[in-house]
């Protein structure tokens, strides 16, 4: 089976299709990984072919936009560099898959791999990473920057979501794409939530326990467990310092504001007075430089990265911003988490972990120690919650979900060529 993988977005997006691509690799496929120009150095030491979208600059200068980090302006900030991948995935996948003989595994920002599938004839997975992707009528999403209390009806909240698609996320995608659909002879898109899914193959890549299978969800999607992917990232190891920082007194409080985020200096200083408050030792983990204040007091680290599969079960919580990646990682080391969310699904992931009993969430501007300080040591005092995380974590250690990603991909593969050899 030939392989074309397009992972679209920061490494939240990417990573978990890099472990995918690395299984499918070890499985003897032949596969090439498609991501932003960053993530070069980690494809090769997956020992994986690998095509640059974009450069290294391009990368810096969108995490580095101030509107990103906005709940609504996000939106279009995101999709004005989401944008400027889809032509150049669409040429590199007209260049190089053929239909028949190859499938294409496309993160759900990859939207040239969608056009690709409708100009090309080409076999595509999509690959939704979080629940609010998979959409739902029953139990709408939490939206960025609209957190509607559940005890208005489901209807209305999703409602609300449609307006989303029309009034926010259709002006902010539609435009680009439909002009370069129209270049290829294509039909305008006009929503592009419905749109980006394949029609062949919907990967849900969150498992049942977290959130349940919803009665409209899509037919063609098969929900699998979280694909952990922290060891394929800038290190695979921790580096001395963090072992020695770990093994030097108790388990500390980590922090962490996502590997894109650059404007965290708030949070970071806000993480010491926690810290402070508390009795607590801190490991603050911030790959952007200036987040982090220069002079730290004693029992508190700071690191660019450390991978969480080796760090996190030996800290006491985890405070976050919600992606989605970070909250498996916490929940696979069965900790509680305190989420502090951002954009994007943040504030749905935070229901989420609130509806297992595992965390809780503060608005950025209610992230004071004052809040923060008391909710973490209820987080780390009340015995539902060690329950509760102690159950999340031997759930995550019964599976694996990057298997069941490639198990699936092979699945579908071998159905689409018995299809064409049957004429179906």
């Amino acid at each position: 089976m030939r392989v074309f993988i397009v992972a679209v977005g920061s490494h939240g997006d990417v990573l978990p299709l890099l472990a995918i691509a690395a299984e499918l690799r070890r499985r003897e496929h032949a596969v090439t990984l498609a991501a932003p120009a960053p993530f070069a150095a980690m494809a090769a030491r997956a020992d994986l072919p690998f095509f640059a979208l974009g450069t290294e600059e391009d990368y810096r200068l969108a995490a580095a936009e101030a509107e990103l980090w906005r709940p609504w302006r996000g939106v279009g900030a995101m999709f004005r560099h989401v944008s400027a991948a889809t032509e150049p995935v669409y040429r590199w996948l007209a260049a190089n898959a053929q239909p028949g003989e190859s499938v294409v595994v496309a993160s759900t920002l990859a939207l040239g791999a969608r056009v690709a599938q409708e100009k090309l004839g080409l076999d595509v997975v999509t690959v939704h990473l979080m629940p609010l992707l998979a959409g739902s009528r029953a139990d709408p999403p939490v939206l960025p920057g609209l957190p509607l209390p559940e005890r208005l009806p489901a209807r209305f909240r999703h409602w609300i979501g449609r307006g989303a698609d029309r009034f926010v996320i259709g002006p902010a995608a539609l435009p680009a794409l439909n002009e370069f659909r129209a270049r290829l002879d294509l039909p305008p898109v006009q929503r592009l939530r419905r749109w980006w899914s394949s029609p062949q193959r919907v990967l849900l890549t969150f498992p049942e326990w977290y959130a349940a299978p919803q009665p409209h969800r899509m037919p063609q999607s098969l929900q699998v467990g979280f694909p952990l992917a922290d060891r394929f990232g800038d290190i695979a190891e921790p580096e001395p310092a963090v072992a020695r920082f770990l093994e030097a007194g108790p388990p500390p409080l980590a922090f962490t504001y996502g590997s894109a985020m650059s404007r965290s200096q708030t949070f970071f200083r806000t993480a010491l007075r926690i810290c402070a408050q508390l009795g607590r030792r801190g490991i603050l983990l911030a790959p952007q430089s200036g987040q982090v204040p220069a002079h730290l007091p004693d029992g508190v680290l700071h690191v660019p990265y450390a991978p969480f599969s080796r760090v996190l079960p030996r800290c006491a919580a985890l405070v976050h911003h919600g992606g989605i990646g970070t909250v498996a990682q916490a929940l696979a080391a069965g900790i509680p988490q305190l989420v502090v969310p951002v954009a994007f699904d943040h504030f749905d992931e935070a229901r989420w972990l609130r509806r297992l009993g595992v965390g809780a969430a503060l608005s950025r501007r209610r992230f004071t120690p004052g809040r923060a300080a008391p909710t973490l040591r209820h987080l780390l005092t009340d015995p539902r919650v060690a329950q509760a995380c102690t159950a999340a974590k031997a759930r995550m250690a019964q599976e694996d979900g990057v298997a069941e990603a490639c198990d699936a991909v092979e699945a579908f593969w071998a159905g689409a060529e018995h299809s064409r050899q049957s004429g179906s």
